[in-house]
C-alpha cells in the first residue's frame, strides 16, 4: 500500500470518528458513517456462564477485561437458553417473539423455526448490511428439531459451523458445515471449541471485509467437558460461598424456594466438582479468545474490529439453596457478564448504566450502518461505549419466565411462571401463583431478605402497574416503558414486620 493510500484511509478513519458523534434524526443516536472503513464485529456468547471468575482466564480478563469496557449492569430477558438466545437475535422480549421455553411446542428452535422468525434476525439485517456473516456454534436448543432438515441453513449466514447431534458433550458430535454433515470424533483434536476456534480463527482471516462473526461456544454448560490438556487444572478449587450460599432464613420467600432444603456436605462437594469442570471448560473458551484475538492482531485486523464477550445467562452454584440451574429471577441466574473493546473503547472502563442483551443486535446494526425493523425492542449501546449517556436512558429490565408443558423439561426447574423487573436498586417478581418478592439492592445486595410482605399494599400495587406497562410492550413502546424507575418507598429496617410496625 502506497502513501497516497494510507493518507486517505487514516482520512477515512478520522472522518468515521467525527461523524460516529454526529446526532442522527431519528432518535437522537449516533449514526456511523457510511464509509468503507465499516468495523468488523466478532460477538462472543458463553452458556451458562455467570459474573465471577474471570480473573482466572488470562485472555478473556487481559483482552476484554483489562482491553475493553465492562457493563456493570447487564440482565437477560430470560434466564434460559432458547428464550434468551432468541431475544438476542430479534432484539425482542420474550411475550414479543414467542419463544417461551427450551423445548417445542411452545418453545425451543421448532417454535422458532415455525413462527418464521429466521426471516429477520440479526444475521439477516447485518447481510443485507454488505457483512459477511458466519454463526459458529450453538444455535437454538434442539436445532435442527423436527421443523427441517439436519443440513437447514437460516437465512443471514454466509457460514453457517453449527452441531445438529451431541452439542454438549463436544466430542464424537454432527456438525453442519454449511449445508453438509460431518461427523467428529472423540480424538483430542476433535474437541468443539477447538474446532470451533480454528473454523473463527480461518473467517476472520479472509481478506474480504467488514464482517460478523457470531461465535458460541457451549462451556461451561453441563456437563462442561473440557480438553484434555485442562484434566488438572483447578485441582482442589471451591465454588464461592457467597452470603446467599445455602441460604440459612428462606422464611419469608414464595412456597418453591422455601421448599428447597439445606445443603448437604455431599450437595456441597458436587457443586464444588460442577465448579472445576465449568472452570476447566472456559479454559477452552479463554484460549478460543487468546487465538482469535491474535489472529486479528496478525492480519493488521484488530484495531478496526470491535469484539463483544457474554453469556446467554447466569447460573446457580448453591446460592438461596439451589444446586444448580437457572430460570430464577435472582441475579445468580439473570446479570451476565458483558465486556466491549474496539475502536475508541475505553480500556479498563465500567459503565453502570443498565443494559440488557436485546439491545446487542441494535447495536452491531448501528456500527454496521443497517437499518432496523419496527419491532426492535432493545436500544444501541453504542452511545455509552463513547462515553455518552442518552435522555431517557434505560431504568428497568424485563425478565420472564414460562413454564414448559413439556413434563420432562418441567422437571428441571421448580420455579413458577413470574415477571419480574430488576431496577439498579430494586428486583421486583411477581409469580403466577399470586407470590411477589421485591429486594433492595442497596441495602441486599445478595437478595436475601424479601421486602414483599413487609411494605404496603400501595407499593406493591405501584410496582405491578410499572411491570405490567413492561410485560405488554411492544416495538418502540418497550422504549418508553424501560425508562420507568423503581417508585420511591422506605425500606422497613431490620427485624421490622406488618404486625409489629
Amino acid at each position: 500500500m502506497g502513501k497516497r493510500e494510507h493518507v486517505l484511509n487514516a482520512a477515512r478513519k478520522v472522518l468515521c470518528l467525527i461523524l460516529l458523534f454526529t446526532l442522527g434524526a431519528s432518535g437522537g443516536l449516533p449514526v456511523l458513517a457510511q464509509v468503507r472503513d465499516r468495523p468488523n464485529i466478532v460477538f462472543i456468547l458463553t452458556d451458562d456462564l455467570g459474573t465471577g471468575d474471570l480473573e482466572r482466564f488470562p485472555n478473556i480478563w487481559n483482552e476484554f477485561v483489562s482491553a475493553g469496557t465492562g457493563f456493570e449492569r447487564f440482565f437477560v430477558p430470560n434466564s434460559w437458553c432458547c428464550p434468551s438466545r432468541s431475544s438476542i437475535l430479534r432484539s425482542q422480549y420474550v411475550h414479543s417473539h414467542g419463544v417461551l421455553t427450551n423445548t417445542a411446542p411452545e418453545g425451543g428452535f421448532t417454535r422458532f423455526h415455525d413462527s418464521r422468525l429466521e426471516r429477520s434476525t440479526v444475521g439477516v439485517w447485518m447481510q443485507q448490511a454488505g457483512y459477511r456473516t458466519a454463526l459458529m456454534g450453538k444455535y437454538l436448543n434442539h436445532y435442527p428439531g423436527q421443523a427441517a432438515q439436519a443440513a437447514h441453513v437460516p437465512p443471514g449466514w454466509d457460514e453457517w459451523h453449527v452441531p445438529v447431534r451431541r452439542l454438549y458433550e463436544e466430542y464424537d458430535y454432527t456438525l453442519n458445515e454449511n449445508g453438509v454433515l460431518k461427523e467428529y470424533g472423540s480424538a483430542p483434536e476433535d474437541y468443539l471449541t477447538d474446532v470451533l476456534s480454528a473454523k473463527a480463527n480461518a473467517f476472520v482471516s479472509r481478506d474480504d471485509e467488514p464482517f460478523f462473526l457470531y461465535l458460541a461456544p457451549v462451556a461451561p454448560h453441563l456437563p462442561a467437558n473440557h480438553a484434555p490438556r485442562h484434566h488438572d487444572a483447578f485441582a482442589g478449587v471451591t465454588a464461592p460461598r457467597a452470603p446467599s450460599f445455602d441460604q440459612e432464613d428462606l422464611s419469608a420467600e414464595p412456597a418453591w424456594l422455601r421448599s428447597q432444603e439445606r445443603l448437604t456436605a455431599r450437595d456441597q462437594m458436587k457443586i464444588d466438582s460442577m465448579y472445576r469442570d465449568r472452570l476447566r471448560a472456559m479454559l477452552g473458551v479463554d484460549d478460543m479468545v487468546g487465538a482469535l484475538v491474535e489472529t486479528l492482531r496478525a492480519a493488521g485486523k484488530l484495531e478496526d474490529t470491535y469484539l463483544f464477550f457474554g453469556s446467554d445467562n447466569g447460573f446457580h452454584l448453591g446460592e438461596h439453596r439451589l444446586r444448580q440451574g437457572k430460570t430464577t429471577p435472582f441475579d445468580e441466574a439473570i446479570r451476565v457478564p458483558m465486556f466491549v473493546r474496539g475502536p475508541g473503547i475505553e480500556q479498563g472502563g465500567v459503565i453502570e448504566e443498565i443494559a440488557s442483551t436485546v439491545d446487542l443486535a441494535p447495536t452491531f446494526a448501528h456500527l454496521a450502518g443497517a437499518p432496523l425493523p419496527d419491532f426492535v425492542e432493545g436500544r444501541s449501546l453504542l452511545p455509552l461505549l463513547r462515553g455518552w449517556i442518552p435522555d431517557r436512558w434505560r431504568q428497568n429490565v424485563l425478565v420472564e419466565f414460562n413454564r414448559p408443558v413439556n413434563e420432562a423439561s418441567a422437571r428441571q426447574t421448580p420455579v413458577p411462571a413470574y415477571r419480574a423487573m430488576r431496577t439498579a436498586r430494586h428486583t421486583f417478581v411477581r409469580y403466577e401463583t399470586g407470590e411477589y418478592q421485591l429486594y433492595d439492592l442497596v441495602g441486599d445486595p445478595y437478595q436475601l431478605r424479601n421486602l414483599a410482605g413487609l411494605v404496603s399494599p400501595a407499593v406493591i400495587a405501584e410496582f405491578d402497574r410499572r411491570l405490567d406497562a413492561l410485560a405488554a410492550c411492544s416495538g418502540a413502546g418497550c422504549r418508553e416503558a424501560d425508562t420507568l424507575s423503581s417508585p420511591d418507598f422506605a425500606v422497613p429496617p431490620p427485624g421490622w414486620s406488618m404486625t409489629v410496625g
